[in-house]
């Protein structure tokens, strides 16, 4: 009884030193991440010390909290022995009287004691292993603890049933008194409708925080509108399969991102069954093939993951080409030339002129000079 006491003792007492420590582990790891990530803005605004300072700080609260959490989960089964040690003590003690006796009723022989003793660490011992089982679970339960509310968060909005897809994609899109807000209450698109006729170029202008990505994320389907439709072609997208939906769609985001490899597999990534005669023309088209053919390996250079090793204007050259190779019926470009220099973005502009024509695209820009063959602002 003492000992299951004791282990209930403890484990509720070390469970939230647990959870603390594993609070700790992750803000430590999230400063030394975003330190590591921006130390050269770091070095310029002179914050080295700062950050060391938070650093210390955040290391203080975790040495605390991991030497209290150790401290009682270690101290669990010298006690648990203690009071087993307590229990064969009083039994020989006890058992020793009453072999002394002299009272018939009472005199027991050397064997039952031995028995007791016996029956007594066959109980302890599997108590004893609860105790080293919960201190495994309370560390685990604590580090899973943000893993499980991941896993308690609300999933993607399942599929409709009798899915349909176009048969011929024309690029006709109509936003129909569309309302959404990524926090209940706030919306950000207010009854926005609009339509997009098959082949016509839209310009999503506005100042920052209007809504343009948004508006976006919702036609691709990454979240779902709360009142009105969105159609292409007839359909609401709500009704086709978001693979479907997403597929109608190339895309230039002006946040590149580039996966460990060769430039050769990131060009053709989403398009692995097209030709190597098929990547250096749409390269060509998008102004990119030269700098590529002045890598070390050409189209077998190695980037690092997010191409880190190479220019951000190079990053986002890469993933104009990607979208040209990918060749989908209708184009999204998210500030697609923000990371070029001018010279550059009037020949890739030459080459999205052909890319867009007859493809229904949308143009999310703040330069006049990307905007201004427009068909729909």
């Amino acid at each position: 009884i003492l000992s299951l006491f004791t282990v209930r003792k403890f484990v509720k007492l070390s469970q939230g030193y647990f959870r603390s420590q594993a609070k700790s582990y992750g803000e430590l790891n999230g400063h030394i991440e975003e330190t590591y990530s921006g130390h050269t803005v770091v070095k310029v605004f002179n914050h080295q010390e700062k950050s060391y300072q938070v650093f210390e700080k955040i290391n203080d609260d975790l040495y605390e909290t991991a030497v209290k959490s150790q401290f009682i989960s270690g101290i669990m089964m010298p006690v648990q022995f203690f009071f087993g040690n307590i229990a064969y003590i009083a039994i020989a003690v006890v058992g020793a009287l009453l072999v002394l006796s002299n009272d018939p009723l009472l005199a027991i022989e050397v064997g039952i004691i031995k028995a007791f003793i016996q029956y007594t660490r066959q109980i302890n011992q599997p108590i004893q292993q609860i105790g080293r089982i919960a201190n495994v679970l309370q560390s685990t339960a604590a580090a899973s603890e943000r893993i499980f509310n991941l896993l308690k968060e609300e999933e993607e909005t399942p599929e409709r049933e009798n899915l349909k897809k176009p048969n011929v994609v024309k690029g006709h899109v109509v936003f129909k008194d569309v309302h959404f807000g990524y926090l209940e209450g706030q919306e950000i698109i207010k009854g926005f409708s609009a339509e997009i006729k098959p082949g016509q170029k839209v310009a999503i202008v506005g100042p920052t925080g209007a809504g343009k990505t948004t508006i976006v994320n919702l036609l691709m389907r990454f979240y779902e509108i709360q009142k009105g439709s969105i159609e292409i072609d007839g359909i609401d997208i709500r009704d086709m399969s978001r693979s479907d939906v997403r597929s109608l769609f190339g895309m230039v985001l002006q946040d590149t991102w580039l996966f460990e490899g060769t430039v050769y597999e990131n060009i053709t990534y989403g398009s692995e069954h097209k030709t190597e005669e098929d990547v250096i023309k749409a390269a060509k088209l998008a102004q990119t093939h030269h700098f590529i053919e002045s890598l070390s390996g050409g189209y077998q250079f190695e980037l690092f993951e997010g191409g880190s090793n190479i220019s951000a204007g190079q990053r986002q050259l890469l993933t104009i080409s990607r979208a040209m190779l990918a060749d989908k019926p209708m184009l999204i470009l998210d500030e697609a030339t923000s990371s070029v220099d001018t010279r550059t973005e009037v020949l890739i502009q030459h080459a999205m002129e052909a890319l867009m024509k007859e493809r229904t695209s949308f143009v999310i820009a703040h330069r006049l000079s990307t905007i201004r063959d427009a068909d729909v602002i």
